[in-house]
């Protein structure tokens, strides 16, 4: 008798997975990390190369995307169709001036990205309510679906909601029109036989198509992607080097690399690999190389006001447990309710939106140095005696 681990080998070795590559989405947004146009197309090309199916670049969450000139990069380098861009979804209103964003920047293909446990869901969707999910899900999916998109709709969160949840809310996006669902280790928390466990319920969904995104807080990335492989899943996403946000993603190189052993599978140009993360080390000014897990500096750093007020709803664990300390780390990306949050405790007395304005504009005088709670600590004292 067959079984859902042998129709996935055999998957494997009729062509699948496809390899969908986060680095200038997931990796530009790590905290301090801002690629430009040139290493962009550069890194794009290289993916392509590689045998990369899909590069992912940018996000966009309404009008003006800070990712235009990113986005633009990497359609010249390599094409729209081979490009997926990330689009924050909230609300009706926001989500239509988001696509209409993505529509006049030349993006054919989006990915939602919707928040689906309670916690994440409260956050962002401001209502913890599964229905409520489902719907503002129904809505993005369809309004994407009448702009031409491709769509793959997310779960945030998605590896922490329960199986009641989160079955449903896929069931429900799919029979809204979406193409693919993306379940997102957002907080690195699965062991490789419950990650099978997890997409094995969301591959017996009919008419599904569904792709992993690991984090790598617990070195485990690989391994759940494969994981997720031998349970149907057809689509995994990495990062070069593994760079990216809370440890880190799964690593490009690792995985292909995986999967030639393990798999046998010969489709990907591996000879790629070590250039690859030359240059997407060098564009991060990472140094030589990227270590994940929880004890690295970037592991608990954020530029995202969000994750600084609300760690707990981010965090595998607390940096404490290991001896690491939370912060923020960011270049220009500087907004007023991280300046808010670095004065929080201190006894400087500035307007948070002009200081803003003149930091990021110093930042950029200055090539974006790396700005730490103390390095805004002490601007902020420059700007108020100035």
């Amino acid at each position: 008798m067959n079984t859902k681990s042998d129709e996935a080998e055999t998957d494997l070795a009729a062509g699948i997975p496809h390899i969908s590559d986060a680095t200038l989405r997931d990796s530009a947004h790590m905290a301090g990390v801002e690629f430009g146009p040139k290493e962009a197309g550069t890194i794009a090309e290289l993916l392509v190369r590689t045998g990369v199916d899909l590069v992912e670049v940018g996000m966009v969450s309404g009008p003006s995307s800070k990712d235009a000139d990113l986005i633009a990069a990497t359609h010249e380098a390599i094409g729209p169709e081979r490009s997926l861009t990330l689009v924050v979804v909230r609300d009706r209103q926001q989500v239509a001036r988001a696509l209409d964003e993505a529509l006049g920047l030349g993006v054919r293909s989006v990915m939602l990205s919707i928040p689906t446990s309670e916690r994440h869901a409260e956050l962002k969707l401001g209502s913890p309510s599964a229905k409520h999910t489902a719907a503002v899900a129904r809505a993005a999916i369809q309004m994407a679906k009448e702009r031409g998109f491709h769509v793959t709709f997310s779960g945030e969160d998605g590896a922490r909601t329960p199986k009641e949840r989160l079955v449903p809310y896929v069931t429900a996006g799919f029979a809204a029109g979406a193409d693919r669902f993306r379940l997102a280790e957002t907080v690195a928390c699965l062991s490789p036989w419950q990650m099978a466990e997890v997409i094995g319920d969301l591959t017996a969904i009919d008419g599904s198509e569904i792709e992993i995104h690991s984090h790598n807080m617990l070195g485990m990335a690989v391994a759940n992607s494969l994981a997720a492989l031998r349970a149907g899943a057809q689509w995994v996403s990495a990062t070069v080097g593994g760079i990216g946000e809370r440890g880190g993603n799964a690593p490009l190189a690792e995985l292909l690399a995986s999967l030639r052993v393990i798999h046998g599978d010969t489709r990907f140009d591996l000879s790629n690999l070590t250039r690859l993360s030359e240059v997407a080390l060098k564009g991060a000014e990472l140094g030589e190389a990227f270590q994940p897990g929880p004890t690295t500096p970037h592991a608990f750093a954020y530029e995202l006001p969000g994750q600084l007020l609300h760690p707990e709803a981010y965090e595998t664990l607390p940096p404490e447990l290991v001896g690491n300390s939370r912060g923020m780390r960011v270049r220009t990306r500087i907004t007023p309710a991280l300046v808010k949050w670095a004065l929080a405790d201190s006894d400087l007395d500035v307007d948070a939106e002009v200081f803003t304005k003149w930091l990021v504009a110093k930042q950029e005088q200055q090539r974006s140095p790396l700005l730490d709670k103390d390095a805004v600590l002490r601007a902020a004292a420059e700007f108020q005696s100035s």
